[in-house]
Order: C-alpha cells, then sequence, then structure tokens
C-alpha cells in the first residue's frame, strides 16, 4: 500500500543517521514505496483552512556523509497526504506547540504521528507525573526553599529543567555541595518555567534503560550506560549503549503505560527507567531504535510502519 508521507523534521543534512530514529523510519518508508515529502518546521502555514508545507521530494541512502537527495521543490497540502511523522527534536517551546496546532487542523483525516493534540499535552516530564508512584521522589517548582527542603529530606538529588532535552542543563547534587543555591538563582534566570528535582538514583551507574513502546506495546529496549565521572547516560553525551532485556519491574511499567499511550494515539513512544524507577516519557521525537536494531533487536521501524499503515488502511474504509 504506497502512501503520500511527509515528514516534519530538523534539517536532514545535520542529522547524524547512525543514531537518528526518523533516519530509521525515512529508510522503511523508501523500502516500501511510499512517496516522501520533507520539510522543516519553519515552512509550514496556514493560508485560511489549508495548511501548507514547502519543501521536496526525499529519497534516502544509509551511508554517513551523502545520506539524502532532494528534489522537486515545492509546496503541499498536507491535508492530500495519508500520514505526516511529526519528528523534529525539542525544545519543547512555543514554536514547536504551534505545530501541534496547526498540525491538529488535518488529523485524523490526515494521520499524524504522534496526535499532534496528545504531543502537545504529553511533555517528557509532565505525562510522567501521572504515574507517581513509579517514580523516584519528584518535586516540581520554582521555590528555592522547597528545592533546599527537598534535599535536606533526600541528601543526593539531581535538578533539571522541566522542559529540557538531550540530557541539557541536568546537575546532580549531593549533600553538602555548596553550589545548590547558586545553581537553583542560575537555573530560575535561565528557565521561566519550574524546575523538575528528584531524588538521586544511585543505579543510573548501570545505566539509563530506553524501552521502545509501539502503539502501546513494549518493543524493545537499550541500556545506556553514563561515562565515568558524569551523571548523565544520554549517548550524544559520551554514554554507552549496550544490550539489555526488560525486567519484572519493567514489564510493570509497561503494562501500566501502555494503555493510556495507545488511547492517546501515540504510536510511538521511547520511556526512560533508571534501577525500578520511571524518570521519563518521551513521545516528542523518541530516539534509540536503530541502537536498537544493532544489538539484535526488532526492526521498530517496520513495527511502526505496520501500525501506521492499517491505521491508514482503516480510516479508507
Amino acid at each position: 500500500m504506497a502512501l503520500k508521507v511527509a515528514f516534519q523534521m530538523d534539517p536532514i543534512e545535520r542529522i547524524d543517521i547512525r543514531g537518528d530514529s526518523t533516519f530509521a523510519l525515512l529508510l522503511e518508508a523508501q523500502w516500501r514505496g511510499h512517496d516522501v515529502f520533507y520539510y522543516t518546521p519553519d515552512n509550514l502555514s496556514l493560508r485560511d483552512r489549508q495548511l501548507i508545507a514547502e519543501g521536496h521530494s526525499l529519497t534516502v541512502e544509509d551511508k554517513p556523509g551523502d545520506h539524502y537527495r532532494l528534489s522537486y521543490p515545492r509546496a503541499v497540502d498536507l491535508a492530500e497526504y495519508d500520514v505526516v511523522h511529526l519528528r523534529q527534536d525539542p525544545p519543547f517551546d512555543m514554536a514547536y506547540i504551534t505545530t501541534t496546532h496547526l498540525l491538529e487542523r488535518i488529523h485524523p483525516s490526515t494521520l499524524v504521528v504522534n496526535d499532534p493534540a496528545a504531543v502537545r499535552n504529553s511533555p517528557e516530564k509532565i505525562l510522567v507525573l501521572d504515574f507517581l508512584d513509579l517514580m523516584p521522589p519528584t518535586l516540581v517548582t520554582r521555590s528555592p526553599e522547597q528545592i533546599r527542603a527537598f534535599r535536606a529530606e533526600h541528601k543526593d538529588i539531581v535538578v533539571k529543567p522541566l522542559y529540557g532535552n538531550g540530557g541539557a542543563a541536568i546537575f546532580r547534587i549531593p549533600a553538602g555541595d555548596t553550589n545548590l543555591n547558586s545553581l537553583v538563582e542560575l537555573m530560575g534566570i535561565t528557565f521561566r518555567e519550574p524546575i523538575m528535582v528528584q531524588k538521586y538514583v544511585p543505579a543510573v551507574k548501570e545505566g539509563d534503560k530506553r524501552i521502545i513502546l509501539v502503539d502501546g506495546v513494549a518493543a524493545g529496549a537499550i541500556n545506556r550506560v553514563p561515562p565515568k565521572g558524569e551523571t548523565r547516560s544520554n549517548l550524544h553525551v559520551g554514554g554507552r549503549a549496550e544490550a539489555t532485556t526488560l525486567t519484572k519491574r519493567d514489564k510493570e511499567i509497561c503494562a501500566r503505560l501502555g494503555p493510556v499511550l495507545k488511547e492517546r494515539g501515540l504510536i510511538f513512544a521511547g520511556i526512560d527507567v533508571i534501577g525500578n524507577y520511571l524518570t521519563e516519557i518521551n513521545v516528542t521525537s523518541p530516539t534509540g531504535i536503530r541502537q536498537i536494531g544493532e544489538f539484535g533487536g526488532p526492526d521498530i521501524a517496520a513495527m511502526i510502519w505496520d501500525v501506521v499503515e492499517k491505521r491508514v488502511a482503516a480510516q479508507r474504509r
């Protein structure tokens, strides 16, 4: 079933295809014979009731440094497409939120993956707050007094921006660290939003597990181990990927989250688990599927496309 498919994503010349999940989805779309149109978020316009994207036809090749070809530049009406993949990376700011409002005007007649309204209402560190019993002790606040009291109780804490991504501006502040007040002041100046504060989980030294769920079902996982002397395990800041399996606790967490993700139309989601704790639910532009495949895991891009094609076929009936 050949589909007309559009990808709203970051500039394709800048992506690192070795670990980019969007590129994996592009490869699979091309292999299935879908007609792929590519554009960046700044080229999205609403004129009266018509949602217009300016971009190019796209072909891809799994060849670092020479991974794409653009052709046939044009403006298209996205309502004439079967699928739009919402795949630009955060920051989850007003520019990002605006694209969800615009894409919501064509969904679900044109299937947007993930559902733009659900993406807007499910930021990584907000949706997860619906599952506080699965998380380490957590505080969301701008109050320095609340943060100091939280550290006094839990001794060793991690602070991070509520709408951050990729491990940016995440700090561990153990008991006795005299930088707490200065750091809280700095984050208060840098970010208008509250700060997320969590009890430090020592198990992060053994890894931060990324689990991919497809249409609410656990599809595969990869463990990301932080480098020596580093709290963050994100791969682009030096974390090391390694093979892993799902524990009983992981499966319990997925069983709780799966139905919620499916109900919200969040076909492609990535959750982060440290030890026995859920820490984030990623729905904006999840990563990890290429690494899972490299370690012998399933072809998650194919699993996602199977779900997408089934949804489109049902829509056509």
